[in-house]
């Protein structure tokens, strides 16, 4: 039985879907609805191709999971330090643009929030031991390039990245409670900065 010319345009109309694709979509799924919904079949219908695809690109669940937590480090980590790095030369300012943005963005972005809860699964809690070190060893650079010595800058860095998950946690679990007054960040970079 031959392919009817409907099916045959709707074959080659479909996009062929990338291993990209397939982890963008896991990484959603995990925001959405846990760790739990990284699962192929629902995968698969939500992106309206087959099983095969996935086995295409992948061996098994677990690389998907690491290729979705490595499309997170790249966009949430590394993407946000290099635009840093690019677009604003004095440390001071680009430590205040880093936290008010992180601290804006993390209100409608649950996928901190949602990953901390899936951190007793060992793939989820490597990539957060991994992103927490970038971010802290980050900050702790531009506290060094502000003055501070490496063990205070380190320190400074832990408390404003801390400060984020706070920020995070608060706004997801209670939003009433995070200060909407934008000077708020301003306040905490102030704190942060004190000698």
């Amino acid at each position: 039985m031959s392919e009817s010319s409907g099916q045959q345009k709707t074959r080659l109309a479909r996009k062929r879907l990338t291993a990209d694709d397939w982890a963008d979509a896991a990484l959603a799924a995990l925001v959405e609805r846990g760790l739990a919904a990284v699962a192929v079949e629902p995968l698969a219908a939500r992106l309206g191709t087959t099983k095969g695809s996935f086995y295409w690109h992948f061996a098994n669940r677990d690389a998907l999971v690491a290729a979705a937590l490595a499309r997170w480090e790249e966009s949430s980590t590394e993407r946000i330090i290099r635009a840093m790095e690019a677009g604003e030369p004095d440390p001071a300012a680009r430590l205040d643009a880093l936290l008010r943005g992180a601290t804006t963005a993390v209100v409608d972005d649950p996928k901190e929030v949602r990953l901390l809860a899936a951190g007793d699964h060992p793939e989820v809690a490597a990539a957060l031991a991994r992103v927490t070190e970038r971010r802290v060893g980050y900050l702790a650079h531009l506290f060094e390039l502000l003055g501070f010595p490496a063990p205070e800058a380190r320190r400074r860095g832990f408390l404003a990245y801390t400060s984020y998950l706070g920020h995070a946690q608060l706004a997801h679990a209670v939003p009433d409670a995070v200060p909407a007054d934008p000077e708020y960040v301003a306040e905490v970079s102030a704190l942060l900065l004190k000698r």
